[in-house]
């Protein structure tokens, strides 16, 4: 990427460390992660970037052992930014000290007070004091020499540090996620210092991406694993563009998938794209696998496990076959493994995440493994996919397998089919698709009694759920109105044979997942 300025995250392990990198790519900043333990200064003198940022992690620098970035870092002549556990590998490696113990703690929302006037916090502190977002277990008892302070908090009397003379910056808080309203001015402020063009764009990335994809599969046969969600899509689309007829799309049709999906996704693929694409009609054998399972992890591992299977069953007979394409997000990365071999936590297991067994034979490529689901929507948009096709909410690669929790039947299966299209048909009616990230019925794993035109009924209990997001890392519940809720509630007991009861699930992400399991 020597055409781009870079600047390099060095990754501690935090959960949000990619939103970092979503706020920089906001900017048109182009920059990578590297986990910590990978970088050296050999690293980071053949990425050369103009700036670096240490990111936040779970570990305490107290602790003899926890991560640290190479010490010649600090003498190599960029900008750095340092933020909660990277503010406190700062201090810890240029001489100041940091605490852990009681009243060292701050979590969630807190105000900072300005101290004296600094450039990377321009446009803060017009109100007197600005709301950032804490999670910190120990803070800086003493900053590092060349260091001043320019904000605290109750909890952090040294929440914003700076050596100006360096331009090394550090703060407490986490600037990168939504709860530190005025973040993303700060990241504009750290790059604009640092002397960026801002010349990376979803255009650019198409380019590039095209480019490693010619160079990693060369002549060989790529199979792409397409589901007809946005991002095995455009995965699809990005891959075709690169290598042509040497892309073969397998459609997995699962049992698991919603009303008259398949065919939509074959009829959009086949006819609008002119893909080569593969129906593979395979319903038997995954309900076969599922029946009688009911843990959700068990569900999620049979299903990826048989994926793998099937798709091997077709490489077999595609000569020439020799990667996998899917359409790999990075929330499904960091909610499974560190995607940078960082210390991050698993969340849940994703069934196109982890690799493959080496028995299979194929290679991957993930084209879209570091882009969140907005940044995939503007490269399905760059690449020409149809408005309606961009704008599909989210569908889970293993299906309404985890919008049915507990033991997976055909029964179930054709009422949540039937339950959710109605709920679709009635967002759509009401002119709230676009406003909606995601939206869907669940089939519970209970039974409650109503009543029925005189009679008594004892059918299955429905939850509906929507979310507004960004980046669909964090999420918070659609505020329906009522009169929607009880006309859809309605619609649903009245059309859908074996329901007679609909909740609304108004949990937000976290500490709730999005899907139910």
């Amino acid at each position: 990427m020597t055409q781009h300025d870079t600047l390099l995250i060095i990754d501690f392990g935090s959960q949000v460390t990619q939103l970092i990198a979503r706020r920089l790519r906001e900017l048109n900043v182009y920059c990578e992660i590297r986990p910590y333990q990978a970088v050296t200064m050999d690293m980071v003198r053949q990425l050369a970037p103009r700036a670096v940022i240490f990111s936040g992690g779970p570990d305490s620098v107290t602790r003899e052992g926890s991560p640290r970035a190479p010490q010649e870092i600090f003498d190599y002549g960029v900008p750095i930014l340092g933020i909660c556990y990277g503010q406190q590998v700062m201090m810890t490696q240029l001489g100041g000290r940091v605490v852990s113990g009681e009243g060292t703690a701050e979590f969630g929302r807190a105000y900072v007070q300005p101290k004296t006037p600094l450039p990377l916090l321009d446009g803060w502190f017009e109100d007197g004091r600005e709301q950032v977002w804490m999670s910190h277990g120990d803070h800086v008892a003493e900053i590092a020499p060349g260091f001043e302070v320019y904000g605290t908090s109750p909890g952090a009397p040294f929440a914003i540090t700076a050596d100006v003379s360096r331009h090394f910056y550090a703060v407490q808080f986490h600037p990168e996620v939504h709860h530190t309203p005025k973040g993303a001015k700060l990241y504009e402020n750290f790059v604009r210092l640092a002397g960026f063009k801002g010349d990376w764009t979803m255009g650019a990335y198409r380019e590039e991406a095209v480019a490693r994809i010619r160079e990693q599969v060369g002549d060989a046969k790529v199979i792409c694993a397409l589901s007809g969600g946005v991002d095995s899509s455009v995965a699809a689309a990005l891959i075709h563009e690169a290598v042509g007829d040497q892309l073969t799309c397998v459609f997995v049709d699962h049992g698991l998938l919603r009303l008259n999906e398949a065919d939509e996704v074959v009829a959009m693929f086949r006819d609008h794209m002119n893909l080569h694409v593969i129906h593979a009609q395979e319903q038997e054998l995954f309900l076969g696998a599922l029946e009688g399972v009911s843990d959700p992890e068990t569900k999620r591992k049979t299903i990826g496990r048989l994926f793998i299977d099937v798709f091997q069953k077709y490489a077999d007979q595609i000569d020439g076959a020799r990667f996998l394409a899917q359409g790999t997000l990075y929330p499904d990365v960091i909610e499974s493994v560190s995607f940078s071999g960082g210390p991050s936590v698993t969340i849940k297991s994703h069934h196109n995440v982890g690799g493959l067994p080496e028995k299979m034979g194929l290679k991957l490529v993930e084209p879209l493994r570091e882009l969140f689901k907005d940044e995939v929507r503007a490269l399905g948009r760059e690449l020409g996919l149809p408005a309606h096709f961009i704008g599909r909410h989210p569908f889970p690669g293993p299906g309404l397998a985890i919008r049915c929790p507990g033991e997976i039947t055909r029964d179930k299966l054709e009422i949540l089919r039937k339950a959710d299209a109605i709920y679709i048909d009635q967002i759509r009616k009401h002119g709230l698709y676009d406003e909606i990230w995601q939206a869907f019925a669940a089939i519970l794993p209970m039974r409650t009694v109503g009543v029925m035109g005189d009679g008594r009924t004892y059918d299955y209990a429905l939850a509906l759920r929507a979310v507004t997001s960004v980046d669909g890392m964090t999420a918070d519940y659609y505020p329906f109105s009522h009169d929607f809720l009880g006309e859809t509630a309605t619609r649903i007991i009245n059309e859908v044979k074996g329901v007679n009861r609909v909740f609304y699930d108004c949990t937000s992400k976290p500490p709730g997942t999005i899907e139910l399991e």
